[in-house]
Protein backbone atom coordinates (compact mmCIF):
# COMPACT_ATOMS: atom_id res chain seq x y z
CA UNK A 1 0.00 0.00 0.00
CA UNK A 2 1.31 3.46 -1.27
CA UNK A 3 0.17 6.43 0.37
CA UNK A 4 0.43 9.70 -1.77
CA UNK A 5 1.27 12.65 0.29
CA UNK A 6 -0.45 15.31 -2.09
CA UNK A 7 -3.82 12.90 -2.25
CA UNK A 8 -3.44 13.07 1.97
CA UNK A 9 -3.31 16.77 1.82
CA UNK A 10 -6.03 17.20 -1.07
CA UNK A 11 -8.04 15.37 1.32
CA UNK A 12 -7.55 17.17 4.60
CA UNK A 13 -8.41 20.27 2.22
CA UNK A 14 -11.93 18.76 1.10
CA UNK A 15 -12.63 18.04 4.91
CA UNK A 16 -11.67 21.62 6.00
CA UNK A 17 -13.41 23.42 3.42
CA UNK A 18 -16.50 20.92 3.34
CA UNK A 19 -17.08 20.90 -0.46
CA UNK A 20 -14.81 19.23 -3.22
CA UNK A 21 -14.93 22.73 -5.01
CA UNK A 22 -14.12 24.79 -2.27
CA UNK A 23 -11.27 22.77 -1.77
CA UNK A 24 -10.56 22.25 -5.43
CA UNK A 25 -10.09 26.33 -5.94
CA UNK A 26 -8.05 26.15 -2.42
CA UNK A 27 -5.60 24.14 -3.80
CA UNK A 28 -5.33 25.46 -7.45
CA UNK A 29 -6.42 21.97 -9.07
CA UNK A 30 -9.83 21.04 -11.20
CA UNK A 31 -11.96 19.31 -9.30
CA UNK A 32 -12.99 16.72 -11.28
CA UNK A 33 -9.22 15.86 -10.54
CA UNK A 34 -9.60 16.27 -6.68
CA UNK A 35 -12.31 13.69 -7.38
CA UNK A 36 -10.56 11.18 -8.77
CA UNK A 37 -7.51 11.53 -6.52
CA UNK A 38 -10.66 11.24 -3.31
CA UNK A 39 -11.44 8.13 -5.01
CA UNK A 40 -8.09 6.42 -5.97
CA UNK A 41 -7.33 7.33 -2.22
CA UNK A 42 -10.57 5.51 -1.24
CA UNK A 43 -9.55 2.49 -3.65
CA UNK A 44 -6.41 2.30 -1.61
CA UNK A 45 -7.52 2.43 1.34
CA UNK A 46 -10.41 -0.12 1.14
CA UNK A 47 -12.90 2.02 2.85
CA UNK A 48 -15.53 4.93 2.27
CA UNK A 49 -14.06 7.91 3.46
CA UNK A 50 -16.24 10.98 2.75
CA UNK A 51 -20.37 10.56 2.47
CA UNK A 52 -21.78 13.22 -0.35
CA UNK A 53 -24.49 15.30 0.82
CA UNK A 54 -26.43 17.91 -0.90
CA UNK A 55 -24.17 20.68 1.05
CA UNK A 56 -21.03 18.73 0.48
CA UNK A 57 -19.42 16.46 1.92
CA UNK A 58 -18.68 14.62 5.16
CA UNK A 59 -15.84 12.42 6.58
CA UNK A 60 -17.29 9.04 7.49
CA UNK A 61 -15.50 7.49 10.66
CA UNK A 62 -12.96 6.44 8.79
CA UNK A 63 -12.13 9.98 7.26
CA UNK A 64 -12.09 11.46 10.68
CA UNK A 65 -9.45 8.98 11.88
CA UNK A 66 -7.65 9.73 8.40
CA UNK A 67 -7.65 13.20 8.70
CA UNK A 68 -6.16 13.19 11.80
CA UNK A 69 -4.00 10.87 10.81
CA UNK A 70 -2.73 12.76 7.45
CA UNK A 71 -2.23 15.98 9.74
CA UNK A 72 0.27 14.34 11.70
CA UNK A 73 2.18 12.78 8.81
CA UNK A 74 2.06 15.98 7.01
CA UNK A 75 3.35 17.71 9.83
CA UNK A 76 5.90 15.44 10.20
CA UNK A 77 7.11 15.37 6.74
CA UNK A 78 7.42 19.60 6.74
CA UNK A 79 9.01 19.41 9.91
CA UNK A 80 11.54 17.11 8.15
CA UNK A 81 13.01 20.02 5.62
CA UNK A 82 11.93 22.96 8.10
CA UNK A 83 14.63 21.13 10.31
CA UNK A 84 17.27 20.06 8.02
CA UNK A 85 17.37 23.42 6.74
CA UNK A 86 17.72 25.00 10.07
CA UNK A 87 21.75 23.61 9.36
CA UNK A 88 22.18 25.03 6.24
CA UNK A 89 20.95 28.48 6.94
CA UNK A 90 19.89 29.39 10.41
CA UNK A 91 16.38 28.97 12.09
CA UNK A 92 13.54 28.68 9.69
CA UNK A 93 9.96 27.63 9.88
CA UNK A 94 6.30 28.01 9.49
CA UNK A 95 4.16 27.71 12.60
CA UNK A 96 0.34 27.28 12.35
CA UNK A 97 -1.05 29.45 15.37
CA UNK A 98 -4.75 29.79 16.41
CA UNK A 99 -5.76 32.34 18.95
CA UNK A 100 -8.68 34.22 20.33
CA UNK A 101 -9.35 37.81 19.75
CA UNK A 102 -8.78 38.47 23.37
CA UNK A 103 -5.20 37.56 22.56
CA UNK A 104 -4.61 38.77 19.13
CA UNK A 105 -6.51 42.79 19.71
CA UNK A 106 -4.62 43.08 22.85
CA UNK A 107 -0.98 41.41 22.35
CA UNK A 108 -0.03 39.36 19.86
CA UNK A 109 0.86 42.66 17.10
CA UNK A 110 3.55 43.48 18.95
CA UNK A 111 4.92 40.53 20.61
CA UNK A 112 4.95 38.57 16.81
CA UNK A 113 6.84 41.75 15.36
CA UNK A 114 9.05 41.36 18.02
CA UNK A 115 9.63 37.47 17.35
CA UNK A 116 9.94 38.60 13.38
CA UNK A 117 12.26 41.04 13.73
CA UNK A 118 14.52 38.58 15.92
CA UNK A 119 13.99 35.17 13.76
CA UNK A 120 13.00 37.01 9.95
CA UNK A 121 13.10 33.40 8.09
CA UNK A 122 10.10 32.02 10.61
CA UNK A 123 6.57 32.45 9.19
CA UNK A 124 3.33 32.87 11.58
CA UNK A 125 -0.04 31.55 10.03
CA UNK A 126 -2.09 33.25 13.06
CA UNK A 127 -5.99 32.60 12.63
CA UNK A 128 -8.24 33.91 15.36
CA UNK A 129 -10.76 31.38 16.48
CA UNK A 130 -12.78 30.66 19.70
CA UNK A 131 -11.32 29.50 22.86
CA UNK A 132 -12.96 26.47 22.61
CA UNK A 133 -11.69 25.54 18.68
CA UNK A 134 -8.28 26.62 19.75
CA UNK A 135 -7.69 23.98 22.45
CA UNK A 136 -9.46 21.59 20.53
CA UNK A 137 -7.62 22.31 16.65
CA UNK A 138 -4.09 22.32 18.88
CA UNK A 139 -5.23 18.75 20.05
CA UNK A 140 -6.16 17.59 16.55
CA UNK A 141 -2.74 18.71 15.58
CA UNK A 142 -4.47 21.19 12.81
CA UNK A 143 -2.51 24.34 14.46
CA UNK A 144 1.11 24.17 16.44
CA UNK A 145 -0.10 26.34 19.30
CA UNK A 146 -2.96 27.97 20.53
CA UNK A 147 -3.60 30.60 23.10
CA UNK A 148 -7.23 30.73 24.78
CA UNK A 149 -9.38 32.05 27.67
CA UNK A 150 -8.73 29.55 30.73
CA UNK A 151 -11.62 27.79 31.52
CA UNK A 152 -13.08 23.96 31.75
CA UNK A 153 -13.19 23.60 27.38
CA UNK A 154 -9.12 22.66 27.56
CA UNK A 155 -8.27 19.06 26.56
CA UNK A 156 -5.23 17.38 27.51
CA UNK A 157 -2.87 19.84 26.53
CA UNK A 158 0.49 21.49 27.95
CA UNK A 159 0.06 24.59 28.56
CA UNK A 160 2.31 27.96 30.06
CA UNK A 161 1.06 31.14 31.50
CA UNK A 162 0.40 34.35 28.71
CA UNK A 163 -1.04 37.33 30.25
CA UNK A 164 -3.60 38.25 32.70
CA UNK A 165 -6.97 40.48 31.27
CA UNK A 166 -9.69 41.63 33.21
CA UNK A 167 -13.47 42.15 32.02
CA UNK A 168 -15.12 45.77 32.27
CA UNK A 169 -18.70 46.81 31.46
CA UNK A 170 -18.54 49.27 29.00
CA UNK A 171 -21.97 51.45 28.54
CA UNK A 172 -22.62 54.70 26.23
CA UNK A 173 -22.18 58.36 27.78
CA UNK A 174 -26.02 59.20 28.81
CA UNK A 175 -26.72 55.20 29.91
CA UNK A 176 -28.00 55.43 33.60
CA UNK A 177 -24.81 53.14 34.67
CA UNK A 178 -22.54 55.37 32.61
CA UNK A 179 -21.15 57.44 36.01
CA UNK A 180 -20.57 54.36 37.83
CA UNK A 181 -17.14 53.63 38.61
CA UNK A 182 -17.36 49.93 40.10
CA UNK A 183 -20.35 47.89 40.27
CA UNK A 184 -21.74 44.44 40.53
CA UNK A 185 -23.03 42.39 37.45
CA UNK A 186 -26.13 41.45 39.14
CA UNK A 187 -27.06 45.34 39.34
CA UNK A 188 -26.43 45.38 35.13
CA UNK A 189 -28.83 42.66 33.93
CA UNK A 190 -31.82 45.19 34.06
CA UNK A 191 -30.25 46.65 31.14
CA UNK A 192 -29.95 45.68 27.63
CA UNK A 193 -26.63 44.01 26.21
CA UNK A 194 -24.91 43.50 22.96
CA UNK A 195 -23.14 40.45 23.24
CA UNK A 196 -20.59 38.92 20.87
CA UNK A 197 -21.56 35.29 19.19
CA UNK A 198 -22.22 32.89 20.25
CA UNK A 199 -19.56 30.35 21.39
CA UNK A 200 -17.64 33.01 22.32
CA UNK A 201 -15.75 32.93 25.61
CA UNK A 202 -16.89 36.81 26.57
CA UNK A 203 -20.34 35.43 25.79
CA UNK A 204 -20.36 32.31 27.50
CA UNK A 205 -18.98 33.96 30.68
CA UNK A 206 -21.79 36.42 30.68
CA UNK A 207 -24.44 33.88 30.13
CA UNK A 208 -22.73 31.66 32.93
CA UNK A 209 -22.97 34.89 35.55
CA UNK A 210 -26.53 35.60 34.99
CA UNK A 211 -27.50 31.81 35.67
CA UNK A 212 -25.42 31.30 38.77
CA UNK A 213 -27.48 34.31 39.99
CA UNK A 214 -30.89 32.50 38.81
CA UNK A 215 -31.07 35.61 36.07
CA UNK A 216 -30.69 36.14 32.58
CA UNK A 217 -28.96 38.61 30.16
CA UNK A 218 -31.38 40.87 27.73
CA UNK A 219 -29.47 40.51 24.67
CA UNK A 220 -30.85 42.97 22.38
CA UNK A 221 -28.19 42.30 19.95
CA UNK A 222 -25.35 39.89 19.01
CA UNK A 223 -22.12 40.80 16.85
CA UNK A 224 -18.67 38.95 15.71
CA UNK A 225 -16.36 41.20 16.68
CA UNK A 226 -14.87 44.09 19.49
CA UNK A 227 -15.50 46.98 17.17
CA UNK A 228 -18.51 45.87 16.44
CA UNK A 229 -19.54 45.71 19.82
CA UNK A 230 -18.46 49.34 20.86
CA UNK A 231 -20.12 50.32 17.84
CA UNK A 232 -23.44 49.25 18.83
CA UNK A 233 -22.89 50.32 22.28
CA UNK A 234 -21.82 53.67 20.98
CA UNK A 235 -25.21 53.69 19.35
CA UNK A 236 -27.15 53.13 22.46
CA UNK A 237 -28.28 49.75 21.69
CA UNK A 238 -27.01 48.00 25.08
CA UNK A 239 -24.19 47.72 27.39
CA UNK A 240 -21.79 45.14 26.58
CA UNK A 241 -18.56 43.65 28.22
CA UNK A 242 -15.04 44.03 26.85
CA UNK A 243 -11.13 43.60 27.63
CA UNK A 244 -10.19 46.66 30.01
CA UNK A 245 -7.38 47.64 27.89
CA UNK A 246 -9.69 47.87 24.35
CA UNK A 247 -12.63 49.44 26.14
CA UNK A 248 -10.05 51.89 27.20
CA UNK A 249 -8.57 52.78 23.82
CA UNK A 250 -12.61 52.65 21.96
CA UNK A 251 -13.60 55.03 25.05
CA UNK A 252 -11.89 57.75 23.72
CA UNK A 253 -12.36 57.32 20.45
CA UNK A 254 -16.17 56.38 20.81
CA UNK A 255 -17.39 58.30 23.75
CA UNK A 256 -18.11 55.19 25.72
CA UNK A 257 -17.55 54.69 29.50
CA UNK A 258 -15.60 51.89 30.65
CA UNK A 259 -16.81 50.51 34.83
CA UNK A 260 -15.17 48.10 36.50
CA UNK A 261 -16.76 45.10 37.74
CA UNK A 262 -16.21 43.90 41.25
CA UNK A 263 -17.17 40.26 40.25
CA UNK A 264 -14.14 38.06 40.88
CA UNK A 265 -14.30 35.85 37.50
CA UNK A 266 -13.72 39.68 35.73
CA UNK A 267 -10.20 38.87 36.18
CA UNK A 268 -8.95 36.48 33.55
CA UNK A 269 -6.54 34.19 32.68
CA UNK A 270 -4.73 33.73 28.91
CA UNK A 271 -3.00 30.38 28.00
CA UNK A 272 -0.29 29.42 25.40
CA UNK A 273 -1.35 25.68 24.54
CA UNK A 274 0.59 22.97 22.79
CA UNK A 275 0.46 18.92 22.24
CA UNK A 276 3.90 19.16 23.63
CA UNK A 277 6.19 20.91 24.06
CA UNK A 278 9.17 18.72 23.29
CA UNK A 279 7.83 17.59 19.99
CA UNK A 280 7.45 21.11 19.03
CA UNK A 281 9.23 22.25 15.90
CA UNK A 282 12.21 24.08 16.42
CA UNK A 283 10.56 27.34 14.97
CA UNK A 284 7.19 26.99 16.79
CA UNK A 285 9.16 26.43 20.33
CA UNK A 286 11.20 29.52 19.78
CA UNK A 287 7.93 31.15 19.36
CA UNK A 288 6.66 29.65 22.73
CA UNK A 289 9.56 30.87 24.52
CA UNK A 290 9.39 34.24 22.95
CA UNK A 291 5.68 34.55 23.67
CA UNK A 292 6.29 32.94 27.71
CA UNK A 293 8.81 36.27 27.75
CA UNK A 294 6.39 38.71 26.73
Amino acid sequence: MRLDPVSLKLFVSVVEEGTIAAAAAREHIAAAALSRRLADLEGVLRTRLLDRTNKGVEPTAAGITLVNLARRALHELDDIAVQMADYASGVRGHVRMFANISAITQFLPGEIKGFRERYPQVQIHLEEKISSVVTRSVADNAADLGIYTAGPHAPELETFPYHADRLVLIAPKDHPLADCRRLAFADTLDFDYVGLHTGSAINLQLTKAASEIDRTVRLAIQVTSYDALCVMVGAGLGIGLLPEALARLHARMLGIRAIRLTDAWAERELRICVRAFDALPVAARLLVCHLRQG
